[in-house]
């Protein structure tokens, strides 16, 4: 078997259009065989193409707006390639191209390059401009598409209404288009950061393009290669599509969400009379139940003095709101639940081994113990009098010890009890020693790199601590992740496992992601549609949610806010689709027992999941957290209805735990008050 190659070049400056740039490969048993195009054209700088290749010949292009329904159906003649070139072809094709910007020293020159390639790039026809062609996270519309042809390689064809959006697609298919699985698959979005085009810093979105086709490429060509190998698709995750008009649950789980999402009306007025006639203020985090969550979103219409967030800003909140006139404060000096509501994380800082851990703490000065606030008010008081301690939430970790770090440069720090946030923690700062000194002060303005390679081993983190339900966000999760969603926008709360936080990290660097706190997470998913919905096209926008499945609620209401506002003024269809990941380790053994509910034109069984396969319910399992679960509608009715408790109605639901004392015989509850001091 023999190998053939044409590669006919067309100059930046050539105005003609009957030479263009495309290279076409035959792999053929005979002279008389017909070749197969391998790439729609390939510019090379003159020194590299006159090392590699001493036979040019100029042949026609496909015609424009047409994809070539037999990729063979092009005449090929010149120089020989070896079979293992022709193996190297697509990391060849990268260096050339990235030697040829390169080898323009004014920014212009790259841009008129850029916009060369995309004007050999053929159209697209009208039928590949499908919404499942869609390239998402570009800030012009790019559509792709894919097939593998006889011999096994993959195809490609792209187009966007953006020229400089389509001179990106052109320069990626000029590379990969014709390669094996192999070759597309071994692309890396670092291995593009070399490309230069010539666009200032403003356009990063723009120049974000070259990773996010590579992404859709790889996720194309790997669903080709196992509908080649006969192998089944993974089933999808649930999720919940949301639109202007209303809501689309796929999957039991996903419905049994969307359910509460409609909440009862007569339960809303109930609540907001009491909670008015009482001066009652609520604060209540993203992973609550979603019926309670459901009752309090719909309630904020009619009394300001509700919240949902998470951990930081629901401490703000209640301040805000005591000073405002509430008398009483639900959740903080009122639990929503009569019995006691436990957390693996705060059961991992209550052991004997995470007291070890602060006694070496103890030992060496000067040291500061940042504890999660996702631990006992008794674990954080017991703490301070070993070791200086501080709080912390996921939202404020990175500033609260870089900060810590600038005002006691020779501090060590002791962080727990959540060693996937620790550990991820101290992988946020590796990265950041690769950062310039003005990208680092952007984060904190009294960093540089030296200073963080200074202060990493000085920080310790705790390694038996996690949540339940971020360990669910494993190797199995992120490997279905990879091959169904690396397209998306993926978000991850700062307590996954580190091959989830790495995944979340890449999508960040090419602005498809978002790594921190659940407020960070419900702020990424606004902008991106505001995004959508500033661009004035349709849009189908899909955000993976690793973390507690509870956010949907606030998530739907703020999309929804969003969508209900711009419908005045645009005709656009933007659709939002959140997709709950499910991990075969999330099986609970909540009964499905309970009477079905009649929602709309399906019938959905109260606690659904585990029969349908899915491996979840709404009371736990699928990012789904048994503990917050257990605030209920019906407990936060009680307590209002009882308040002021006269009779002492409420003594389960109160918050005892104030009244504890430290081995030193201080209120915990003071302790908390007293300022550190290292």
């Amino acid at each position: 078997m023999d190998f053939s190659a044409t590669i006919p070049v067309k100059s930046a400056s050539s105005s003609s259009l009957g030479c263009s740039s495309f290279f076409s490969v035959s792999q053929t048993h005979n002279s008389s065989s017909k070749s197969h195009l391998f790439n729609f054209f390939h510019v090379m700088p003159k020194f590299h193409r006159n090392s590699l290749f001493k036979s040019l010949k100029c042949i026609q292009s496909p015609k424009l707006g047409s994809l070539p329904s037999n990729p063979s159906s092009f005449s090929c003649s010149a120089g020989t390639l070896s079979p293992t070139q022709i193996a190297h072809l697509p990391p060849r094709k990268l260096s050339a191209l990235i030697e040829e910007f390169q080898s323009l020293l004014d920014p212009i020159d790259r841009v008129k390059l850029l916009l060369h390639y995309a004007s050999l790039l053929p159209s697209l026809p009208d039928s590949s401009r499908t919404d499942s062609n869609r390239v998402m996270g570009c800030t012009a519309r790019v559509w792709l598409d894919a097939q593998m042809d006889s011999e096994g390689n993959i195809r490609f064809w792209a187009d966007s209404d953006s020229e400089i959006t389509k001179g990106f697609c052109a320069c990626l298919v000029s590379v990969l288009d014709g390669a094996a699985p192999a070759e597309v698959l071994s692309l890396k979005t670092e291995d593009l950061a070399a490309l230069n085009v010539g666009l200032p810093g403003g356009e990063r979105s723009r120049v974000n393009t070259w990773h996010n086709v590579l992404v859709s490429m790889q996720k194309r060509t790997r669903v080709l290669v196992a509908q080649k190998e006969g192998k089944a698709p993974f089933e999808p995750f649930p999720s919940l599509v949301i639109t202007a008009e209303g809501f689309q649950p796929k999957g039991a789980y996903a419905e049994a969400q969307a359910r509460y999402l409609f909440p009862d009306k007569l339960k809303v007025e109930e609540l907001v009379k009491v909670l008015k006639e009482k001066k009652i203020g609520v604060v209540a985090h993203f992973y609550m139940d979603p019926e309670v969550q459901g009752i309090l979103t719909a309630s904020q219409k009619e009394w300001p003095h509700i919240h949902i967030s998470d951990s930081l800003v629901m401490a703000d909140s209640a301040v805000k709101m005591a000073k405002s006139g509430c008398k009483f404060i639900t959740v903080g000096v009122y639990r929503m639940s009569s019995e006691r509501i436990g957390c693996s994380l705060a059961d991992a800082a209550a052991t004997p081994d995470y007291m070890n851990y602060l006694d070496s703490a103890s030992n060496l000065r000067p040291s500061l113990h940042v504890i999660y606030i996702n631990t006992s008010l008794e674990t954080k008081a017991y703490a301070h009098e070993l070791v200086p301690t501080i709080t912390c939430t996921s939202s404020n970790v990175v500033q609260t010890i870089l900060q810590a770090f600038a005002q006691v440069p020779d501090l060590t720090i002791w962080y727990g009890p959540d060693s996937y946030m620790g550990a991820n923690i101290k992988e946020l700062f590796l990265q950041m020693t690769l950062m310039s000194d003005e990208e680092i002060a952007e984060i904190h303005p009294k960093h540089s790199t030296d200073s963080i390679k200074s202060l990493l081993p000085r920080l310790h983190y705790y390694e038996d601590g996690t949540c339940i339900v971020h360990h669910l966000f494993g190797h199995e999760v992120v490997e279905k992740i990879n091959e169904m969603y690396c397209d998306a926008f993926l978000t991850a709360h700062f307590e996954v496992p580190g091959e989830m936080f790495s995944l979340a990290m890449e999508a960040k660097r090419r602005g498809m992601g978002v790594v921190g706190s659940t407020q960070n997470i419900l702020d990424f998913i606004k902008q991106r549609v505001q995004e959508a919905l500033d661009r004035n096209v349709d849009d189908q926008l899909q955000f993976v949610l690793g973390t507690e499945s509870g956010m949907v609620t606030s998530i739907v209401a703020a999309v929804r806010s969003l969508l209900d506002s711009s419908k005045s003024t645009s005709r656009t269809q933007i659709n939002v689709e959140i997709v709950f990941p499910v991990s075969s380790d999330s099986m609970t053994k909540t009964s499905t027992s309970a009477s079905p509910v009649k929602m709309g034109d399906f019938t959905v069984p109260v606690v659904p999941g585990v029969a349908s396969g899915e491996g979840c319910s709404i009371h736990g399992g699928c990012a789904s957290c048994p503990y917050m679960k257990m605030n209920s509608l019906s407990s936060l009715l009680h307590v209002c209805h009882h308040l002021p408790d006269e009779r002492n109605n409420l003594k389960a639901y109160e918050t005892e735990r104030f009244k504890l004392q430290t081995p030193r015989g201080k209120p915990i509850a003071d302790v908390g008050c007293e300022p550190y001091c290292i």
